[in-house]
């Protein structure tokens, strides 16, 4: 297949559209159901790269959630504790520990349920049967990966009525390094971001505490191969093998800290007893009980604890998750890693991270105000990285 055409570009009245191959030679996927639009090509194709990147620097199976052009989270195949597999909504799904790409698919979806409803899924490997079980029952638009076993394509084929966008990628496909794009009948052209994010990009210590564990190191690379394909600017918080919380497309970079931190905050939250034990009516499903938990944690809990309100989701109405308790709870979180896309140009953002248990940072440098962001660091016995690369990426 050397071109696909596509039902509309990025909206209904940009018409004609395709994917080709410049060259004219065959394109490097199989659509084996469904017909993927514009977005989610631009999902696919940006997803991809990020699990392949992440597997190929730390050598586990990795999936990835996103939703316009931008992931909500990527993870690596570790098994989930008990509490993350009760706030991911998947302690019931048979053979989970022994498949490390459906541990992985079911941590970056369990991330930020709100934004990954409808989402493209990438997956590093070929899907199993357990993984493509997972996404059965989640709402997706699609998923690529370099191939499918027999079962599993199945199962996923059976998803829409038949019409579930499922793509298959050349595993051994290599772009062009020099890339085009055209704006306003002008003709972009750089070369491509083959920029290796491995753990020599840490090494560059600035901070007094340098104890940078192997644990850290793994979830500051995930955190930066995570920045190098969201919507500049941008912040990802990781910890656990996983991004936790990502800010994409902001112009202030401590709006990225705020926005990555906040959703950080809920990853960690919904793992509260308080969270896990909302006594939710069985007719709730998981979709309502994603949107009852964010709100219920914000601040407006009265819109699903007012009487009259709270019967539609609860058995029994829950006690309030007051701010006083929250900020109890989440001042026990540590170990968090943070990773910035370009550098911090003032001290709120690793305020604001340490917030949210930062105790590893990893950012290009560069500022006129470093030394006051290491000062910092340095008060808070942070460990910070300078990378010397910026990861921009629109």
């Amino acid at each position: 297949m050397k071109e696909f055409e596509l039902k509309y570009g990025c909206n209904p009245n940009q018409k004609p559209s395709k994917i080709f191959m410049k060259d004219g030679s065959e394109l490097p996927i199989e659509i084996l159901s469904g017909k993927p639009g514009y977005i989610n090509f631009l999902d696919a194709f940006n997803s991809w790269q990020l699990v392949k990147e992440i597997k190929a620097a730390l050598g586990a199976p990795a999936a990835a959630s996103f939703k316009h052009v931008s992931p909500t989270s990527a993870a690596i195949g570790t098994p989930l504790p008990e509490k993350l597999k009760r706030a991911c909504f998947v302690d019931d799904v048979e053979g989970l520990d022994d498949s490390p790409l459906a541990c992985a698919y079911a941590r970056a979806r369990g991330t930020d349920r709100l934004s990954s409803f409808g989402d493209w899924i990438a997956l590093s490997d070929i899907c199993d049967v357990t993984t493509a079980k997972l996404i059965k029952r989640e709402v997706s638009d699609g998923i690529i990966a370099p191939g499918y076993d027999d079962e599993a394509l199945k199962i996923l084929k059976e998803k829409k009525k038949g019409n579930y966008n499922i793509v298959k990628i050349d595993p051994d496909y290599v772009p062009n390094p020099i890339e085009n794009k055209d704006v306003y009948g002008i003709t972009f052209e750089q070369g491509r971001n083959n920029f290796k994010i491995d753990e020599a990009l840490l090494s560059n210590i600035v901070t007094q505490n340098k104890n940078l564990p192997d644990s850290a190191k793994k979830d500051l690379i995930i955190a930066l191969i995570t920045l190098k394909y969201t919507q500049s600017n941008s912040v990802c918080y990781a910890v656990d093998g996983q991004a936790i919380g990502v800010g994409a497309g902001q112009q202030s970079r401590i709006h990225c800290t705020r926005l990555a931190g906040s959703k950080a905050d809920i990853w960690h939250l919904r793992q509260s007893d308080k969270v896990l034990s909302l006594p939710f009516l069985p007719t709730v499903k998981r979709p309502d009980r994603d949107n009852v938990i964010d709100i219920y944690i914000s601040d407006d809990d009265e819109d699903v604890l007012a009487d009259g309100i709270w019967q539609k989701f609860f058995s029994e109405k829950p006690e309030p998750f007051t701010k006083a308790e929250q900020k109890e709870y989440l001042a026990g979180i540590s170990g968090v890693s943070v990773g910035s896309d370009a550098f911090f140009p003032f001290d709120d953002n690793i305020e604001r991270a340490s917030r949210s248990g930062v105790s590893y940072v990893a950012q290009p440098g560069g500022s006129i105000r470093d030394d006051i962001v290491i000062d910092t660091c340095n008060k808070k016995g942070m460990v910070m990285a300078f990378t010397g690369m910026r990861l921009f990426h629109h």
